[in-house]
């Protein structure tokens, strides 16, 4: 587990801006930063950071809210501890786990160190070896048009294998153990060994540029053509795409991202001007990839495959998650076979753009590729034909998208209605790579506010918790100037004993206390307290919420006071088993119960007036 301490650390040393403009684009107005919310469609900014307490909130229709870690979690669809992980990571912060999960293995910070530095030996061997595969790799990457600025650009390499690399490292202090941790050495009999020999090297980087993982192109012949690091502690290929730390700016700038299959393709796109470029990392497309892509506000994936089988079978695997993107995905196969990098060898920018202006629906396109194999000019071809299309339509059978894709299918097949090929879909097995990386996730957990969680409660009671909330938020951005109004905050009953938990978790902090340090303490007694406090409303100023929590406070105290008038008069019309002197004692209470209603109830409207 990681400890209490370190998730604290974690929290001060992330800036909640900085985190959050990765991916959204944030405006100032005073000392909030507004943006449109990365977790669902809008038009009208309502995502509200504040920088002086690293909490965040959406005020539109997802209602969602929290800190930075609960933001990460749900950006990137992590576990609490990898996102802890995450953040620490971008931090340059290291964390100590306990025993409870085990041996550990080389720290995180040590396995990058490693590949940066594999990074720039391979770099030096392309730019500077004079053995006969450095040459061999120099002359490959000109063949593709990579001249020695490029390669300098994408600090591409060379791997001359024969343990060159492990002595490398190992003369800079790593041990064999970190090395073979990322997948840089393996143990053969008797030695630890170079994992890449005698290969052009493509560094891979995650979102923040570091490196994380390598593939490796062969030269001449041999298998694998291409052979990339394997899953380790700081790469996952479902979870990574080559190039987003380059691209992510434009794609968030355009909206659009064009996502090709190999390494080459996405540097000859950069360098053509197409920045939005990505690739899968010797993996299928998979939903991490989808939900990755979703944090930079993607309208259009453009899946731009090589023209071949290969490319055929990439597009039918992407298919899949039509359905679980906003994103519109759209298909281009260039013509003759090409991959983008052979078609900018021999045609313009400009002739690219217009093969990705004219990039059609990816459902269309597959299921057109997969009935143009067939003349359907009999009935008998039209049923092989339908067999064969429902087969990569299988994965979707359940979703809502059934009625439009079945109507697709019918179109092209004469005789057979749309109902048929609905049966046909849903009868059809889905192919178990395909129902793995299309299942979704567990759901999260419903925000604290939601409707679904206050739905079993009084509309003066849900009134209340929201009262409460708002207060906590004030007292959350402005503990000194509204521990003044502690003896008034103590004086009536609060609707959630949460709320009041957190409450004094806040005011025990000594004054002067950094808000981020006060949200601290409010998360010490409450785990969702972040979610609580970042819902309240915006205010400009310290006398702003000095002024809102006075009024704050009169509607809380009249709702308290209206509660305990109720249960008084409920037990004098019950209080037959009463004396004298405590009936005489309830009276009073009432009556003065009342006369203080009256008057917060004439000082609220008063202050609605004005």
């Amino acid at each position: 587990m990681i400890s209490d301490d370190d998730i604290q650390r974690v929290r001060q040393a992330t800036n909640i801006v900085d985190l959050v403009s990765e991916t959204v684009v944030l405006k100032q107005r005073g000392q909030e930063f507004w943006g449109c919310c990365p977790f669902h469609n809008e038009k009208t900014p309502s995502f509200h950071v504040t920088p002086s307490t690293g909490l965040w909130h959406c005020f539109g229709a997802c209602q969602e809210g929290g800190d930075a870690i609960s933001y990460i979690r749900k950006r990137d669809n992590l576990e609490f501890a990898d996102a802890v992980r995450a953040l620490a990571d971008k931090a340059g912060i290291e964390i100590s786990e306990d025993a409870a999960r085990g041996p550990q293995g080389p720290k995180r910070n040590r396995l990058i160190e490693a590949l940066g530095e594999a990074e720039r030996f391979y770099h030096i061997q392309l730019m500077r070896g004079k053995s006969q595969g450095a040459v061999s790799a120099r002359s490959y990457l000109s063949s593709r048009g990579f001249g020695s600025e490029i390669c300098k650009r994408w600090g591409l390499g060379y791997a001359p294998g024969r343990g060159a690399l492990v002595a490398y490292l190992r003369g800079k202090g790593f041990s064999a153990t970190e090395l073979r941790a990322v997948n840089l050495a393996v143990d053969r009999p008797g030695r630890t060994s170079d994992r890449f020999f005698d290969r052009v090297m493509f560094p891979i980087h995650d979102d923040q540029g570091r490196t994380i993982a390598f593939g490796g192109r062969v030269l001449g012949k041999g298998e694998p053509k291409y052979l990339n690091s394997s899953e380790t502690p700081v790469f996952h290929k479902s979870k990574n795409l080559y190039a987003l730390d380059r691209a992510k700016d434009q794609i968030t700038a355009t909206g659009t991202v064009i996502l090709c299959e190999g390494y080459t393709d996405v540097i000859s796109l950069h360098e053509a001007g197409f920045a939005n470029a990505v690739a899968a990392l010797g993996t299928a497309l998979t939903l991490d990839h989808i939900r990755m892509l979703s944090r930079y506000r993607v309208r259009e994936i453009i899946c731009l495959f090589d023209g071949d089988a290969a490319g055929q079978r990439a597009a039918e695997r992407t298919v899949q998650f039509i359905d679980k993107t906003e994103a519109n995905l759209r298909c281009v196969v260039l013509p003759d076979g090409q991959d983008p990098a052979e078609f900018l060898g021999s045609h313009s920018a400009a002739e690219l753009q217009a093969q990705l202006d004219a990039a059609r629906p990816l459902i269309d396109f597959v299921i057109e590729a997969r009935l143009d194999k067939y003349d359907l000019s009999t009935p008998g071809r039209r049923v092989k034909a339908l067999d064969d299309v429902v087969e990569v339509l299988a994965p979707l059978k359940r979703s809502v998208l059934i009625d439009e894709l079945a109507t697709k299918v019918a179109y092209r097949l004469p005789g057979i209605e749309v109902a048929a090929v609905k049966a046909a879909i849903r009868e059809k097995a889905v192919p178990r790579d395909a129902s793995a990386s299309a299942r979704n996730k567990e759901e999260p957990t419903p925000p604290v506010n939601s409707p679904s969680r206050l739905d079993s409660i009084s509309v003066s009671e849900r009134r209340q918790l929201k009262l409460e909330r708002e207060l906590l938020s004030l007292v959350a951005r402005y503990p000194d100037e509204l521990r003044v109004s502690a003896p008034r905050m103590a004086s009536f009953t609060w609707a959630d004993a949460r709320h009041e938990a957190m409450l004094w978790a806040m005011l025990s902090t000594p004054e002067k206390t950094d808000p981020k340090d006060v949200v601290a303490a409010a998360l010490s007694v409450e785990p969702q307290a972040a979610q609580i406090l970042s819902a309240g409303e915006v205010v400009a100023s310290s006398a702003e919420a000095v002024q809102r929590a006075d009024s704050l406070l009169d509607s809380l105290e009249l709702s308290s006071d209206k509660r305990k008038l109720k249960d008084v008069r409920g037990k004098l019309h019950g209080g037959s088993t009463l004396d004298d002197a405590e009936l005489k004692a309830l009276f009073e209470e009432a009556t003065r119960l009342q006369k203080r209603i009256n008057e917060l109830s004439e000082l609220i409207s008063r202050a609605s007036i004005r």
